[in-house]
């Protein structure tokens, strides 16, 4: 199979690789590709399994990495017990990646994430973490974007993953200020697990915001719901938050709205 000639490169330079495989579609393909040039003796995943990652997300990266023959571990990056981390701050990520990345230095020399040329233009603090220490960004390197990673992805035969919509880990739901609980994300990835059980897989969000609960929904999907099934909708997360704080429905917007600069 032919890949880009500098993506190519950027994997197979390495004399070993650790990649941080999140579930994501970014991290997943970017594993395949890796297989793909330097064999899976010669790729390990790593994945972290926190109260911050969707179950299902972490199901995805065993059945992907079964499937694909591949070496995988399973750790504890250690952000829950960083004070930093939980206090939810702005560069809220500086301190989740920091943590990630130090515990896969220790088990291997150079670490690849699945970054692609479109996260450079958001507001990233976890690639202040990555800089600090010395993760490799193959797509970057390939200058790939996002539609560039999907399209290998089915060039690698990842099927439906490739399809997979974003989906940053379940504390970026809460909003900027408010403590990390992992009882809180735990709420919100039962809800978002109903959600996508009523709706399929559409970009959606369970936002904990100050005044309260807050479903975002993939704009032309939200308009086409009827009043009815909005206030279904409503009823049944209410019925898994079990709280008084209201719930209220929108359209989808991005996550970086919760960022006070």
């Amino acid at each position: 199979m032919t890949l880009p000639a500098a993506l190519y490169s950027a994997l197979e330079a390495p004399h070993s690789l650790t990649i941080a495989l999140s579930g994501g579609i970014d991290s997943l393909t970017l594993s395949a590709a890796a297989a793909e040039v330097r064999g899976a003796d010669r790729v390990t995943l790593c994945h972290a399994v926190s109260a911050a990652v969707p179950a299902a997300a972490t199901a995805r990266v065993k059945e992907f990495a079964a499937a694909q023959g591949l070496q995988l571990k399973l750790v504890d990056a250690g952000e829950f017990a960083d004070p930093a981390y939980r206090a939810n701050p702005v560069n809220r990520c500086y301190f989740c990646k920091s943590n990630l990345y130090g515990t896969l230095a220790r088990m291997g020399p150079l670490v690849a994430a699945g970054t692609n040329t479109d996260d450079l233009s958001d507001y990233r603090p976890g690639l202040q973490a990555a800089k600090e220490h010395g993760v490799l960004h193959p797509f970057v390197t390939a200058q790939m974007s996002k539609a560039d990673v999907r399209a290998l992805a089915r060039t690698l035969g990842l099927g439906d993953l490739a399809e997979l919509p974003a989906a940053p880990c379940l504390a970026s739901r809460i909003e900027t200020g408010l403590r990390v609980e992992p009882a809180d994300l735990a709420v919100i990835d039962r809800v978002e697990v109903m959600l996508k059980e009523m709706l399929g897989q559409v970009t959606l969000r369970c936002r904990l915001l100050r005044g309260g609960w807050v479903i975002e929904i993939d704009p032309p999907v939200y308009a086409a719901l009827s009043a009815q099934q909005r206030a279904e909708i409503g009823s049944e997360v209410e019925r898994i938050t079990r709280d008084d704080r209201p719930v209220n429905l929108r359209a989808y917007s991005r996550g970086s709205a919760f960022v006070h600069q």
